[in-house]
C-alpha cells in the first residue's frame, strides 16, 4: 500500500495539471471501489474548479470550487495518471481506456486525470470543505511526520506507558499519520532501535531520536519519487526509486550496511506484517 512519501509524490504530480483548473466532465465508471461512491458524484464533479490539492496521511485531498472536497486513497494498487497536459509538465499523449479506469477526470486545460485500481481497494468520497477535520476517516488521525505537530514532546508522552512493540507504536495513525510499514523499518534501523522492542521501555532520549530520523526518511522517499515494489507509479506514470535506498526493508540474508558490522538482515513477522531489521546493531 502506498505510503505517505507516495501519496506526497502522487500529490505533487498532480498539482500542476489540476490546481486552477476547472473539471470538464467527470466519468464514473462503476457504483464503488472499497466503499460506494458518494450519490451523483460525476455531477458534483463536472463544473467544479480545484482550488488546492492538500495531503492528510495517506490521503489526498482536492478541494472544489463548490465547497466540497475530493478524497481519495490509493488503496493497495490505485494510480493517480496524468496524461495530455498542455503545459509540458508530462510528456504523455492519452493512453486507450483500460479496463481497471474506475474514475476519469477531464481537465478543461486538456489534461486527464486518471484513477485505475485493478484490486478496488482505493477510494473516493466527497466531503464539505469546511469542517473537514471531522470526516470519519480524518478525525482519528495523528500529527503529520513532517509538520510541526509531530516532535519529540508527544512521541515520548504517546510512547509512555505502552507495551506494544515499538514497530507497532509507529504504525498507530493516532500517534503519527502516514508511516507505514517500509519507513517505520527503515527509520528504526537508523536509530538503531530493534522493533520488537516495548515502546515504552525505551529511553526518552532514544524516543526523542527518532523523530528528526523519521523526518529524514519521508523526506528522502519523497525526493526520491517513493518507492516502487509492485504497483506504484508517480503521475506521469514513471517508478520511484527510494527502494534503491532501502538499508533493511526487503533485504532478508544480505548484510548489514552499518560500517564493521557482522551481521546480516533478517525477517520477523508481526501482527501480520514484515520486519525487517539487523539482529547486531539494532538493540
Amino acid at each position: 500500500m502506498p505510503e505517505l512519501p507516495e501519496v506526497e509524490t502522487v500529490r505533487r504530480g498532480l498539482t500542476p495539471a489540476m490546481r486552477g483548473v476547472r473539471i470538464e466532465k467527470a466519468e464514473v465508471n462503476r457504483p464503488d471501489l472499497r466503499w460506494p461512491f458518494p450519490e451523483g458524484m460525476a455531477g458534483r464533479l463536472t463544473g467544479q474548479r480545484v482550488e488546492q490539492l492538500r495531503r492528510r496521511s495517506k490521503y489526498i485531498l482536492a478541494d472544489l470550487s463548490s465547497g466540497e472536497t475530493l478524497l481519495i486513497h490509493l488503496g493497495m494498487s490505485g494510480r493517480m495518471l496524468v496524461s495530455g497536459d498542455p503545459l509540458g509538465q508530462f510528456v504523455y499523449d492519452h493512453p486507450a481506456p483500460e479496463k481497471h479506469d474506475h474514475v476519469v477526470l477531464h481537465m478543461e486545460n486538456g489534461a486527464r486525470i486518471t484513477f485505475n485500481d485493478p484490486r478496488r481497494f482505493g477510494a473516493m468520497d466527497l466531503m464539505p470543505t469546511q469542517g473537514a477535520e471531522h470526516h470519519k476517516l480524518l478525525s482519528v488521525l495523528g500529527p503529520e511526520p513532517l509538520g510541526n505537530d509531530f516532535h519529540e514532546a508527544h512521541l515520548i508522552e504517546a510512547f509512555r506507558g505502552k507495551m506494544s512493540p515499538v514497530k507497532s507504536a509507529l504504525l498507530d495513525q493516532r500517534i503519527v499519520a502516514g508511516l507505514g510499514n517500509i519507513y517505520v523499518c527503515e527509520a528504526l534501523y537508523r536509530a538503531k532501535i530493534r522493533p520488537t522492542r516495548k515502546a515504552g521501555r525505551i529511553s526518552a532520549l532514544r524516543v526523542a531520536g527518532l523523530v528528526p530520523i523519521i523526518r529524514a526518511v519521508l523526506s528522502e522517499a519523497i525526493e526520491a519519487g517513493g518507492s516502487s515494489l509492485r504497483d506504484f507509479r508517480q503521475a506521469d506514470g514513471e517508478l520511484g526509486y527510494f527502494q534503491h535506498s532501502f538499508d533493511v526493508y526487503g533485504r532478508e540474508g544480505a548484510p548489514c550496511r552499518t560500517p564493521d558490522c557482522p551481521g546480516v538482515i533478517g525477517r520477523i513477522v508481526q501482527s501480520g506484517r514484515s520486519s525487517f531489521f539487523c539482529a547486531q546493531c539494532q538493540r
